[in-house]
């Protein structure tokens, strides 16, 4: 049995790999175990790497630093990457009243945590990382450890802390919303908005009844009246027909429209009656509604179209076509003229079948050329990334200038590079199950190593008292500002009940306190406020922890 002692406890390449690969097995496995419904999921890597460093179990240090750095840039990159394309529309009127409550969590959170370091002894290192067990939020745990290299400090005391809370931090924002809705929700709170009228797009049909518009053309009305819609059907006596821009209007015209859930009563103003039916279900079948025309989704796989505004390519105007809506992240957006299309978009086109053939060939439509990892935009983002988080910035006040380090420089530039790369013809597309896999892999080396480092003192440390006092001190920074906000978000901001579970599941970075709340409440409102706020707080979470780090050390 030598061999197997060698390949597993003397200090090699190879005995890294294997050793990392070991604990990411184990704890994979055990993730999928659930208590009352509840799962730790990739957390129960760290706890595994906890356990093995507790027995003894070591990697070389240069090779434990490696894997440890390489796992949180490939992580942090990879989910910058995704949530880039939707990060900025977050920021629209809606997102921010979704935002503000998401951010006075934080505020809370933080303050609660400097201020309960100074109450109880706790030193600030250690504080940081019973703050990010609390949110469950590893990026944030990254930069803080990176901070403190940076500063000379010990980093051990911020894995164990994490590694303590972290459990506690799943569940208390699960207990924290149960609280919240057998407290202060009212049954009007269970019925707010319809999550289908909070998307981006909204689809309605009018009855052309307002006189000034008679003889006008769409074009004309759209400048005139600067309403952001797109007419993708135009009946008229009993016939349909794709309308160009140049389309005049006339008396009981019934036109389709696509626009903004915002702007559709205006629409109903200007054009002069809404029909009563629901166009924005998921179950309609639109090649039903009219015998002359087919609605079909063509993928944008040709590289040469990234990057294009969709108005240059004039498919309206050559193939008699129209373009209603863009599937993009699981987000849809108005197909207005002067929309940049990526690489990987979903368009829902509208016409007659061979003029949709046509299209085809100019978007591409070839499902198995995105499925060719785009491996240069990732090289590009982690060099760049790496690059920006290594720049010191200088702070009034602050002795040592502030990195964004290892979390957050990549994820930054992760954001950019999925948001602004197309506008440079940049293929910055990766399938989501790509995505999924550079995230899940950089995670599970990042965990794996992490509890590996901590793992040697973690049990001496939970049988001290002041293993106790992190304990419930996590407890307090998990359970208080979610409990405190809830109501804020409820009365002040109006918002409903499934809208403040998202964004407080968001704003504590907890996606299984997302699942319960998607088990409980009914709508799709909490996933789309956590996909609303979750980018911002992650964001803020990786920059806010190294700032208090050197504000208070």
């Amino acid at each position: 049995m030598d061999w197997l002692r060698t390949i597993l406890v003397e200090h090699s390449a190879l005995q890294a790999v294997m050793v990392i690969s070991l604990i990411s097995l184990v704890g994979i496995g055990l993730g999928k175990i659930r208590f009352f419904g509840i799962s730790l999921g990739a957390a129960f890597i760290f706890f595994v790497g906890i356990l093995a460093g507790h027995c003894g179990l070591t990697i070389d240090p240069a090779m434990l630093a490696y894997v440890e750095s390489f796992g949180l840039v490939l992580f942090v990159y990879a989910l910058g990457l995704q949530v880039g394309p939707g990060f900025f529309s977050s920021m629209r009127a809606d997102g921010v009243r979704l935002l503000l409550p998401s951010i006075a969590v934080i505020a809370l959170g933080t303050g609660a945590a400097v201020g309960l370091s100074y109450a109880f002894g706790i030193p600030m290192p250690s504080m940081s990382g019973i703050l990010c067990g609390a949110t469950t939020n590893t990026p944030a745990l990254g930069a803080a450890q990176q901070t403190l290299q940076l500063l000379g400090e010990e980093t051990n005391g911020a894995a164990l802390g994490c590694a303590l809370t972290y459990p506690m931090g799943v569940v208390g924002v699960i207990l924290a919303l149960l609280f919240v809705r057998r407290t202060f929700v009212r049954p009007s709170d269970l019925t707010g908005p319809d999550a289908e009228h909070r998307r981006s797009v909204f689809i309605a049909s009018y009855r052309l009844t307002n006189p000034a518009l008679f003889g006008k053309s769409l074009h004309d009305v759209a400048t005139e009246s600067q309403r952001h819609f797109v007419v993708s059907r135009l009946w008229r006596d009993g016939r349909v027909s794709i309308p160009t821009s140049d389309k005049t209007l006339e008396k009981d015209d019934i036109v389709l429209a696509i626009t903004r859930p915002d702007e559709a009563d205006a629409l109903r103003l200007l054009f002069g009656e809404q029909e009563h039916k629901d166009w924005n279900s998921e179950n309609i079948d639109w090649n039903s509604v009219d015998n002359q025309l087919i609605s079909q989704r063509i993928l944008v796989t040709r590289p040469e179209i990234n990057g294009k505004r969709l108005a240059s390519l004039r498919l309206r105007n050559n193939y008699g076509i129209n373009i209603s809506r863009v599937y993009r992240s699981g987000v849809q957006l108005l197909a207005t003229p002067d929309l940049r299309l990526q690489l990987g978009d979903r368009l829902t086109v509208v016409g007659e079948a061979e003029a949709i053939r046509s299209v085809e060939k100019i978007l591409g439509n070839a499902v198995k050329s995105l499925n060719e990892p785009n491996l240069a935009a990732v090289f590009i983002g982690l060099f760049l990334g790496l690059a920006l988080g290594s720049i010191p910035v200088a702070i009034p006040g602050i002795s040592v200038p502030v990195k964004l380090g290892l979390a957050g420089g990549p994820i930054i530039v992760g954001i950019l590079v999925g948001t602004f790369g197309p506008r440079l013809h940049m293929i910055t597309y990766t399938t989501q199950s790509a995505n999924l896999m550079l995230r899940a892999l950089g995670l599970s080396m990042y965990l794996a190593c992490l509890g590996l480092d901590a793992g040697a003192h973690f049990f001496e440390t939970v049988m001290r008292p002041e293993g106790m006092l992190w304990l419930g001190t996590g407890v307090l920074l998990t359970f208080v500002p979610v409990v405190l906000v809830a109501p804020l978000a409820l009365r002040l901001f109006r918002l409903d009940y499934g809208s403040v579970a998202g964004l407080l599941c968001g704003s504590m970075a907890n996606p299984m306190a997302l699942d319960y709340a998607n088990d409980t409440i009914e709508g799709d409102n909490p996933s789309v406020s956590y996909a609303t706020v979750y980018p911002v707080c992650m964001f803020l979470r990786v920059i806010i922890i190294q700032i208090v780090l050197m504000l208070t050390l």
